[in-house]
């Protein structure tokens, strides 16, 4: 449908009805609109332009004004130190004092954990004596003096656990430790200087004597979470004429772990259906003779930002220098989730039957923050739907 000619010809004449003097302000409030947004566009590109040189040239000058304050050190024995390389220094080791803690906390067990430097002081006082006649290794835990507080309370709840620790011999390929006996003396409450006076005793061969290790953990009582280790001492016996009763006195020191044996794990995980199977296969220990049959199981737990999320455990078997499992454990965990996490597998022995005489064993940690077992879970991750097995150690 056209409009006529004449309609057509009117619309294109239309007029506003301004006077000239609106119309030319109109325009001039245009122009310097205009005029104000060039200038911006332009005052924005320089201050790019500047800013860009600016941090180059702080940069390059930092370098050098580092190299030139080294250098005139050296010459005029006078420092002159620079306040933005000493914060940015001071701010990155502060950033690596946290990692590093991070990385401790995360590479904690439930038996052994991490203990700062700064909190292992004091010392402890034992006796040690060997009855050749009755073959029997007595030890005796006297005292405690001088061990750390805690923040909150200023005191401490310590008592100390105590492990015979058997070694294997030298020449073979790994040397592995045994537990032969386990003890743990009574709780003294608010006491940095406890007193103790605990007597242990066992039967021990002469002959095995001087691969023992005695090693004594002085802990803090926690009522809600893990107990807190302030310290260590270990005396190997072979170091000790113990014929007679031998008192020591030793400082605490940072606590350190034992291999105790070798576990078999496999590891594979299947994207589709987001599960991760981890293959308790074979558990290698020193089985020392014993009268009492004894039973090995697995328990298996997933971490994730240190907290546990998901544990499984295996059947008892009875225990045996190669104890054989054979068993899949099954976790449904989704991609966010195990590209952060990590596997813990901590061993127990306890009497078939018997409950509450579960004794951990060793334990194995598998996930990113190691690098033996980091290997194994970077295998895992590129071998998809692929189960991959390897030997770990049995830490304790």
């Amino acid at each position: 449908m056209t409009l006529p000619a004449t309609l057509e010809n009117s619309f294109w004449e239309m007029r506003i009805p301004l006077s000239p003097e609106v119309k030319y302000s109109i325009l001039g409030i245009a122009v310097s609109l205009l005029f104000v947004a060039l200038c911006i566009l332009i005052w924005q590109i320089c201050r790019y332009f500047t800013q860009q040189h600016a941090s180059e040239h702080d940069v390059n000058g930092l370098l050098s004004g580092d190299q030139c304050t080294q250098n005139e050190n050296f010459q005029n024995n006078s420092p002159t130190p620079d306040y933005k390389l000493e914060s940015r220094h001071d701010e990155a080791e502060r950033l690596n004092r946290c990692l590093s803690r991070s990385s401790e906390l995360a590479n904690s067990t439930d038996s052994l954990g991490e203990v700062d430097e700064e909190r292992v002081q004091g010392t402890l006082r034992f006796s040690l004596f060997y009855d050749k006649l009755q073959s029997r290794l007595v030890v005796t835990v006297l005292e405690a003096r001088g061990l750390a507080a805690r923040d909150f309370s200023r005191s401490a709840d310590p008592f100390v656990r105590l492990r015979l620790l058997w070694a294997s011999r030298e020449e073979d390929e790994q040397r592995l430790n045994c537990v032969l006996q386990e003890w743990q003396t009574r709780l003294v409450k608010d006491s940095c200087n406890p007193m103790f006076g605990d007597q242990f005793c066992c039967t021990l061969a002469e002959e095995d004597v001087p691969r023992v290790t005695v090693r004594m953990e002085v802990r803090d009582f926690d009522k809600y979470s893990r107990h807190g280790i302030l310290g260590e001492v270990r005396a190997p016996l072979n170091n000790y004429n113990i014929i007679y009763p031998l008192e020591i006195l030793e400082d605490l020191q940072r606590p350190k772990k034992d291999v105790v044996g070798e576990a078999l794990l496999s590891l594979k995980y299947m994207p589709t259906s987001q599960r991760l199977e981890v293959g308790i296969l074979k558990v290698r220990t020193i089985l020392r003779t014993n009268k009492t049959e004894r039973a090995l199981y697995a328990r298996t737990s997933v971490l994730c930002n240190q907290c546990k999320i998901r544990h499984q455990r295996t059947a008892e078997k009875i225990r045996w220098d190669m104890t054989v499992f054979n068993e899949i454990l099954i976790f449904v965990l989704p991609d966010t989730q195990i590209r952060e996490c990590a596997i813990t597998v901590s061993v127990y022995e306890m009497r078939p039957g018997k409950k509450s005489s579960k004794r951990l064993t060793g334990q194995v940690f598998i996930g990113k923050g190691k690098t033996t077992e980091d290997e194994h879970w970077k295998l895992m991750m590129r071998s998809l739907r692929q189960p991959v097995a390897k030997w770990h150690l049995l830490y304790l």
